[in-house]
């Protein structure tokens, strides 16, 4: 038909819809029929389309027919309609911009057949555009026609620039990543990748495409696999050492060589603080506290280094050190923006109420409340509130006014159920650090009415036991909860270790204890747990092994107290006395501390 007959015929429908518009619609709608049908009417037999800016030209009347007509099927809810129009006016246009708007259109219906015939039409219009391919990528993915992804991927990958396809490949590993068929996109991606394989440039990105897609599907063997092929390319890849990162759960040892020469050189600051959180997680904080060392020594300005530099000294007892750190993350320009008539409402990131927290309980135990008061008005966050007001009542409780802080901690909101646990262990924890601990029993008795059988609060309450001398209570309330939480690695530790202590049942103690580093291996209390146990069987030397690596990962005085006693049995009596000394440095008033110094300091 001519053009005229094509514009009337659309003019028709136009109108049809008008109707149903807005004002403010019907205002634009109609500038745009009365436009188009002044130029159809003065072209009625537009030349044959033509490529680029002439078929854009030609096809200006008819375009804006369909397109409007497309948006207004689009909020009349006809989808059929606007996608159908969509998609012939991207053909006839050949603007990608529009073939996107027909994809939009297809997935908006939930159409995903319509969607991958828009996604494909595009990319044979332009099948030298990454957008499109990425796009009909995505797609394929998605739909989990992973055979069909092959031929685009290996295209994607054969076309990209030499100096930018390891980026590609890393983008690649990215869309197939979220395949819901793991395996099967780790298979398409690693066929993709097969020319790029045996390249020192591409191939290190390739290979750990492959393992991170291989850790994906879960098979951990061959992820190590893949890592240690693109390690071999290329030992300071970021890529490999990333994927290494993340093997890191699976096999340390093996991940950590993959990672040493790398973090020898000059690493990516992210994957070193990626490195340290993991060594966090294992609870081997020594090492973790030395990689973030060296991230403020070489990235001075990467601020996650100095929070957690901070958050590890103060962990450590170091308070001087932690106030140092923490003051400097506050003080870099991701924590310092622009001064703004807004400020003073602006809400504090994340990162700064962490400091901001740390900071006040330094001042806490500096016995600085009004300091400590200072740093928590600093913290503008309404999802912090309730643990502002929390942090709060500690102080009150530190400084004598009991009535006033548990008055404060209960008559705080309650949005969710875990907000009452919360306030709970609040209350227990002040009552316990102000020496309350018959009060904490009973708010503990009472708890476990309201949260009958509950396992956290059943071991506090048997903690609370022992500190009233009640080991009976104590011993019966722990083997309650191994009996109905089998894996609750505190409750294994607390029966072994008051076994220990009470010099009974050392054997059974002793399994006790193992058990619970079964599912909490290499933490320090329990390992500290161990070496005591081990010292009263009479396994010295095992014991002082085993209390040494303990106070290494964290340094705490009760730990202190154990190494110094095994120390001294051993006639190692400096040794013993620089013990005791670092952990009063740590907490100069730690009762197990100080009564085992006192026990022990006059005897010959």
């Amino acid at each position: 038909m001519g053009g005229k007959w094509a514009a009337a015929s659309l003019r028709a429908q136009a109108l049809d819809y008008y109707g149903r518009m807005s004002r403010i619609t019907r205002i634009f709608a109609a500038a745009l029929v009365c436009a188009s049908c002044a130029h159809a009417q003065e072209t009625p037999n537009p030349p044959a389309p033509q490529s680029g800016s002439q078929a854009r030209s030609a096809l200006t009347a008819e375009l804006f027919y369909q397109l409007l007509l497309s948006e207004i099927s689009l909020q009349n809810n006809d989808m059929g309609s606007a996608y159908g129009l969509m998609l012939n006016a991207a053909r006839q246009a050949g603007d990608p911009q529009l073939f996107e708007r027909a994809v939009e259109i297809a997935l908006r219906a939930r159409d995903a057949n319509a969607a991958l015939a828009a996604a494909r039409a595009w990319q044979q219009t332009f099948p030298q555009s990454p957008q499109a391919e990425r796009n009909l990528l995505q797609l394929l993915i998605g739909l989990n026609r992973l055979p069909d992804t092959l031929a685009p991927a290996q295209h994607m990958v054969a076309r990209s620039p030499e100096a930018e396809r390891g980026a590609t490949i890393t983008a690649l590993a990215r869309l197939f990543s979220r395949a819901s068929d793991a395996s099967g996109a780790a298979d398409v991606f690693e066929k993709a990748c097969a020319p790029e394989l045996a390249r020192r440039s591409s191939g290190p990105a390739a290979w750990a495409g492959v393992g991170n897609l291989r850790l994906l599907a879960k098979d951990k063997p061959a992820a190590l696999v893949a890592a240690g092929k693109g390690h071999a390319l290329n030992a300071l890849s970021d890529d490999v050492a990333i994927l290494a990162l993340n093997l890191l759960d699976y096999q340390f040892d093996a991940a950590q060589e993959l990672l040493a020469a790398y973090l020898q050189a000059q690493p990516l600051p992210e994957v070193r603080m990626g490195y340290a959180r993991k060594l966090i997680d294992l609870h081997r904080y020594p090492q973790a506290l030395a990689q973030v060392e060296r991230i403020n020594q070489e990235q001075p300005e990467f601020a996650d280094a100095w929070l957690v530099r901070g958050s590890i000294e103060f962990q450590n007892q170091a308070l001087a050190k932690a106030e140092r750190s923490l003051t400097t993350y506050l003080a870099l320009p991701v924590n310092t923006p622009e001064a703004s008539a807004d400020e003073a409402e602006a809400e504090t990131g994340r990162g700064a109420v962490q400091a901001y927290f740390l900071l006040s309980q330094i001042a806490e135990k500096n016995k600085d409340s009004a300091q400590a008061q200072a740093y928590l008005a600093r913290i503008h966050s309404p999802q912090d509130a309730a643990r502002v007001q929390l942090r709060r009542a500690m102080i009150l409780g530190r400084i004598g006014k009991l009535d006033e802080a548990r008055a404060l901690i209960r008559s705080l909101p309650e949005t969710q159920s875990e907000d009452v646990r919360s306030k709970i262990s609040a209350e227990i924890q002040m009552l316990r650090d102000n020496q309350q601990e018959q009060a904490a029993y009973d708010v503990l008795t009472h708890a476990l009415v309201q949260f009958p059988g509950d396992a956290d609060f059943s071991y506090e309450l048997a903690m609370s036991a022992e500190k009233l001398g009640r080991s009976q209570e104590m011993e019966t309330l722990l083997r309650a909860i191994i009996a109905s939480t089998p894996d609750y690695a505190a409750a294994y530790n607390a029966l072994g270790y008051a076994l220990a202590d009470r010099n009974e049942q050392l054997n059974e103690a002793r399994q006790y204890i193992q058990k619970a580093l079964q599912f909490a291996p290499d933490d320090p209390f329990i390992l500290d747990s161990l070496g005591w146990v081990e010292f009263r069987i009479g396994n010295w030397a095992e014991s002082l092994a085993i209390l040494q690596k303990a106070f290494e990962s964290r340094p705490d005085p009760e730990i202190a107290a154990h190494l110094g006693e095994v120390f001294w049995h051993l006639n190692q009596r400096e040794q013993a006395l620089a013990a005791w000394d670092q952990g009063l440095a740590l907490h100069v008033d730690n009762e197990t501390l100080r009564a085992t110094i006192a026990r022990l300091r006059d005897k010959p």
